[in-house]
């Protein structure tokens, strides 16, 4: 199976995505690009989402609406840096649930080491996305994704602002079924 990868060309993720590159930007212009980067994003990646049907009252009579269940979707920041993104998730759909998955990269073997993991109950109810800003190697990309996956989710799909094509092979290699969602490669 070959692995999808969901490049997000639209015109404001890479506008955003050009101003927080900027070596100029100051660290207070670059949090808040990355908030609104991922708050753009966070549309790309809910797209497929199911929907439930619910009853709302509106000014002028009941109807029938559709919604996502947040309670059933869980963002997974990989620590620390994938915490940048959250935040714009939540935004989005600020019902979600979080789990946090910790991991360094050990510099002599280029291997992903787990230092924490603290996942919502019930995994096999939700769906995961996996946050991360950038998708090197993939090793830690792999090493989340396998932890992740091993909890039984409904799906798992990585959100990441860059990645580059080694990134991309290594994470479809090992994990084929795991959408990769990208402002840039």
């Amino acid at each position: 199976m070959t692995g999808t990868v969901h490049h997000i060309t639209h015109p404001l993720v890479q506008h955003k995505l050009a101003l927080m590159r900027d070596k100029h930007a100051s660290t207070n212009t670059f949090r808040r690009l990355l908030g609104e980067l991922s708050t753009l994003m966070a549309y790309e990646v809910t797209r497929d989402m199911p929907l439930h049907d619910v009853q709302v009252q509106t000014p002028l009579e009941t109807t029938v609406c559709q919604m996502i269940d947040g309670k059933k979707l869980v963002f997974v920041p990989i620590l620390r840096a994938g915490l940048g993104i959250l935040d714009g998730m939540l935004t989005v759909v600020p019902s979600a649930r979080v789990g946090h998955i910790g991991l360094y990269r050990d510099h002599d073997t280029l291997q992903a080491v787990q230092y924490y993991l603290k996942m919502p109950e019930d995994m096999s109810e939700r769906h995961a996305v996996l946050l991360d800003p950038m998708l090197a190697t993939g090793n830690s990309a792999v090493a989340a994704i396998d932890k992740v996956k091993a909890l039984g989710p409904l799906s798992v799909k990585f959100l990441c602002l860059l990645t580059c094509p080694e990134g991309i092979a290594a994470v479809h290699a090992a994990q084929p079924a795991v959408p990769i969602y990208t402002a840039a490669i």
